[in-house]
């Protein structure tokens, strides 16, 4: 089933605003939306690959607050 991860920026600078810690990710597939602030992605053999990461109160170095995370080969198109 394929699987869509949309990034919600309104949500991202609306909880820089304020205390409110609305989900940033969107998990969408046919049958439903599932909201999170970090999403893991399994191989097959259900090995995590990637994970996508937010995390206001600790962002990187170059102040994102989103990110994807993975310790495999990355090609870059």
């Amino acid at each position: 089933m394929k699987t869509i991860i949309h990034v919600n920026q309104h949500n991202i600078k609306s909880n820089s605003k304020s205390d409110n810690k609305k989900p940033v990710l969107t998990c969408k597939t046919y049958k439903s939306n599932t909201y999170a602030n970090e999403a893991v992605i399994f191989d097959n053999e259900n090995k995590e690959v990637a994970r996508i990461v937010y995390s206001p109160d600790k962002p990187l170095n170059c102040g994102a607050k989103v990110w994807i995370e993975t310790n495999l080969k990355v090609e870059f198109k």
